[in-house]
């Protein structure tokens, strides 16, 4: 289904859907919310739900993904270079994101969370490093893309658990280090 050329009444169904989601999870834990209880609040009925999503977990997958884009705001940071500034945004926006879902997702869905955010990093990642670099697509500008995703993402989860001060002065602290390793010239 193409998202430029779909009917507006699909969108608004498929948002209505996913609004109804996360409305029931900040009432009921996911292994509790049901198809019903999903179709229920949206008013409408399962075929619907159905031409939209597989099941619950793609629910969830498509989601996670939306609300990520939106804390990322990908428009902004697709025009930013690869800087100090960017990597701050990015950490915010992630530790934003994973602050509102301590209280909707519970720990049988971290590796979903984990695997979502590191592959949309991994995708603004590599945007950004092509833009610096000025080549055409190459490996390891996409290995490099990885590294940066599962690091950011590492970090992030190591200052939810351990640190007590502010996400930027903690992602700032390593910036310095991470710049180092951009740098590198493609080969």
């Amino acid at each position: 289904m193409s998202e430029s050329k779909t009917d507006p009444r699909i969108l608004r169904t498929r948002k209505l859907i996913m609004d109804s989601f996360i409305e029931l999870s900040g009432k009921k834990e996911f292994k509790d919310i049901t198809i019903k209880d999903i179709t229920n609040e949206a008013m409408i009925n399962r075929a619907t739900f159905y031409y939209h999503f597989e099941d619950k977990y793609d629910l969830l997958e498509k989601v996670l993904s939306e609300v990520l884009l939106i804390n990322l705001n990908c428009d902004t940071i697709d025009q930013n270079e690869l800087n100090e500034e960017a990597f701050v945004q990015i950490f915010l926006a992630i530790t934003n994101f994973q602050k509102s879902l301590s209280n909707r997702c519970h720990r049988g869905y971290e590796d979903t969370i984990a695997r979502i955010i590191r592959e949309q990093l991994e995708i603004i990642f590599y945007k950004m490093l092509l833009k610096r670099h000025l080549t055409d697509e190459d490996q390891a500008l996409k290995i490099n893309a990885i590294v940066l995703s599962w690091g950011v993402y590492g970090a992030s989860v190591e200052w939810r658990r351990n640190s007590n001060i502010p996400p930027e002065e903690f992602i700032k602290l390593v910036i310095p280090h991470i710049m180092k390793g951009v740098e590198f010239e493609s080969l």
